[in-house]
């Protein structure tokens, strides 16, 4: 096991790393911009360093500096988190050159799974389910109306190298093809140094499903359920639950089953999702993280199984604690995003918290590494906080979620809690009635 693990990330995921970390006996290395200073994970790790100003290109994403780091104070590990570098397979490799454990699949992995032409690839190779679309990248006009006529209309055509809605644009016919073609290459160079695109059929009410899955790079792998995505504003969730709505017990164990087998064949190790479009009882692939999610708490929360425990594990060389049949569903959890956004416009709301009450009660866990008193920086993405409530079944998941969003205080910022107040009290969203097109519509319809 390992001696001293540096936590490359910042915010909730970064001291909820920490935890895990602590709880296996493991010294921790905090780094921090100088806007973090007086960070929750940096006041209660074992050493920390500052890496750089505010920007996170001159402080997280700061190859050198980190490296820096792990000189200074001898770590031999290093957890990415979630963003920044955690999927970024050039540091990795640097990680391995310098004989320091990535805590994350190999940079190999991250490179397949990285691209997305590659990845869908590598898909159909394993034998996932795939969206219909191009073979590759689309190069030339021509290309991109041969191609979307043999898709079939409407087609979505999305970046390479994208991630966030960015680079990605619908044709609903010939006469828009080479307009959205032309506009998603330009806007994917502009957000990625990379304009190359591809295509896929778009599909009209899908939902958002992913597969949780954990390996060993020994060949050993297991998935731990589904979790529904769905609800997504500018193609970013805010609100996602394990087990889903919808998605039966038996569709759960098949999908899953085909992405464990997938990773036994790719020796994949550590944490990752691989995430679909359903619709019509069907699975198709459109994107594989290498890395933890954000939501991975809900899965913990019906599991029993903790998910960042299991990545320090296998990367220090032991094999998974589980074996599939160990792995037992129970009940219903849905995770909610707290962001620090005026939640009429989404405007971020940086400032300091003058009163903090997280929810509390059975079935409640609260990840956030904020505090009364805490100044929340301008600099960085605006999610403050994550609620997580568990409950026997969906309709008593609901109800308690119902009470700790009433419960949860946070002054002086403006926050999205007042968003999930509303959307408690949707009949689609009580009933599971939605896509991922679902909460656009609302906003829109609702002036929100």
């Amino acid at each position: 096991m390992f001696q001293k693990v540096l936590i490359a990330n910042r915010g909730e995921i970064a001291l909820r790393i920490l935890r895990a970390c602590k709880e296996l006996g493991i010294q921790t290395v905090a780094v921090h911009s100088t806007a973090d200073a007086n960070a929750m994970h940096v006041r209660l790790a074992d050493e920390s360093v500052c890496i750089g100003p505010p920007s996170a290109k001159d402080s997280y994403l700061n190859i050198p500096s980190i490296m820096a780091a792990i000189e200074i104070t001898g770590a031999d590990a290093v957890h990415p988190g979630y963003g920044f570098l955690s999927e970024n397979a050039r540091f990795a490799k640097i990680l391995t050159e310098h004989k320091v454990t990535f805590i994350g699949p190999s940079s190999h992995h991250i490179d397949i799974m990285g691209d997305k032409i590659t990845a869908k690839k590598t898909a159909v190779e394993l034998g996932i389910p795939v969206v219909p679309g191009s073979p590759g990248a689309v190069e030339t006009e021509a290309e991109a109306k041969r191609m979307a006529k043999e898709i079939g209309y409407p087609v979505l055509i999305k970046a390479t190298a994208g991630g966030g809605g960015r680079g990605m644009k619908l044709a609903n016919s010939e006469d828009d093809v080479l307009t959205a073609w032309s506009t998603a290459r330009s806007e994917a160079a502009a957000a990625f140094g990379n304009g190359s695109v591809y295509m896929e059929k778009y599909l009209g009410k899908p939902r958002h499903i992913e597969v949780q899955i954990l390996g060993d790079g020994q060949g050993n792998a297991v998935h731990l359920g589904v979790r529904d995505c769905s609800l997504q504003r500018r193609n970013q969730k805010v609100w996602e639950e394990a087990g889903g709505p919808t998605i039966k017990p038996q569709e759960r164990d098949e999908i899953g089953e085909i992405c464990a087998v997938a990773m036994r064949k790719l020796k994949y190790s550590g944490a990752g999702t691989i995430e679909f479009l359903y619709e019509d009882g069907e699975f198709y692939f459109i994107e594989m993280n290498t890395r933890l999610q954000v939501e991975h708490p809900v899965t913990e929360r019906i599991t029993g199984i903790d998910i960042v425990y299991e990545q320090i594990r296998v990367a220090s060389g032991e094999k998974l604690s589980i074996t599939q049949d160990k792995v037992q569903f129970n009940g219903h959890a849905i995770e909610v995003r707290i962001n620090a956004e005026d939640p009429q416009t989404f405007a971020p709301s940086p400032g300091t918290i003058t009163f903090y009450h997280p929810a509390g009660g059975v079935g409640i866990r609260v990840d956030s590494a904020v505090y009364q008193g805490y100044k929340i920086p301008p600099y960085y993405d605006s999610l403050i906080g994550k609620l997580i409530v568990y409950g026997r079944t969906r309709d008593e998941c609901l109800q308690r979620l119902r009470r700790a969003i009433d419960e949860f205080v946070i002054d002086g910022i403006k926050t999205t809690l007042p968003l999930f107040q509303r959307l408690i009290k949707e009949p689609d969203i009580l009933s599971g009635n939605y896509d991922i097109h679902w909460l656009e519509k609302y906003l829109a319809e609702n002036k929100v």
